[in-house]
């Protein structure tokens, strides 16, 4: 049987894999910043992903200690579909720097737009510098460890390997026109 080169749907069933290997990796780095953040802040644990549960699914947990469980459900779950985004972006062929600074772009800003949206948190004009720059490190962590951890994920596809031999050929031209 002969595979078909031009496998659409298989670069694309792969990016979605590899970005979600990429989302799980970069939501435990997250989780890890934010729990170091907080020990040296003293801030306590966000409920924000809980608020835009009820506001949007009619979630009510019963207890605190079930309020805390469905917030780390939801932030693993949430980070880990954010991973399919970055496998999205490895597809148009953007890698390295240029596509964790569109995943942040993306993440973040959904978060910016989202969190006021369901009253989970403050608009970014009424947030305090620091609450921001913490903002801003926490996804900037996400983003960072989710590229890191796609584009190795990706390093030697055949879609990488085409690239490859095309720079190794257009090398090889510019040789030859010296």
């Amino acid at each position: 049987m002969k595979l078909n080169e031009d496998n659409s749907l298989g670069a694309l069933g792969a990016a979605i894999g590899k970005g979600l290997l990429a989302g799980i990796a970069a939501t435990a780095a997250m989780t890890l910043s934010q729990m170091i953040e907080m020990k040296i802040t003293k801030r306590k644990p966000s409920n924000a992903t809980v608020k835009v549960a009820e506001d949007t699914a009619g979630i009510k947990p019963a207890t605190k200690e079930d309020e805390q469980k469905l917030s780390q459900e939801l932030h693993w779950g949430y980070g880990t579909a954010w991973g399919v985004a970055r496998g999205i972006i490895g597809l148009t062929g953007l890698k390295g720097l240029p596509a964790t600074l569109v995943h942040f772009g993306a993440v973040w800003g959904t978060a910016l737009i989202m969190l006021p949206k369901h009253n989970a948190a403050k608009p970014i004009n009424e947030q305090k510098p620091q609450e921001i720059a913490i903002d801003v490190l926490h996804h900037g962590v996400y983003a960072i460890t989710a590229g890191l951890v796609y584009d190795a994920l990706d390093a030697g596809s055949r879609r990488e390997l085409k690239v490859r031999k095309i720079l190794a050929s257009l090398k090889g031209l510019k040789h030859r026109l010296k």
